[in-house]
């Protein structure tokens, strides 16, 4: 699923100054994407719709798996 993300993400901001981390914790798997935060405002989007679209395209892969997954956005330290 980081694939997915990580495409989606290049995609969208036409950089790769991201990282995305995946970890997996009693069937819920957290998708951590870490950057700066000139490029985390087009990542959540205007009113937080990017990111809730985002959300939504990677859980359908996730059922279609039969998992969970969760999507943090933070800055990146440094």
């Amino acid at each position: 699923m980081s694939e997915l993300l990580t495409y989606i993400i290049k995609n969208l901001t036409g950089t790769d100054e991201f990282s995305v981390t995946e970890e997996s914790l009693e069937g819920t798997t957290t998708l951590q994407i870490k950057t700066d935060p000139s490029i985390i405002r087009h990542i959540i989007g205007k009113e937080g719709r990017t990111i809730k679209n985002i959300r939504r395209i990677v859980a359908i892969k996730a059922a279609l798996e039969g998992k969970t997954v969760n999507i943090e956005v933070s800055e990146a330290e440094g």
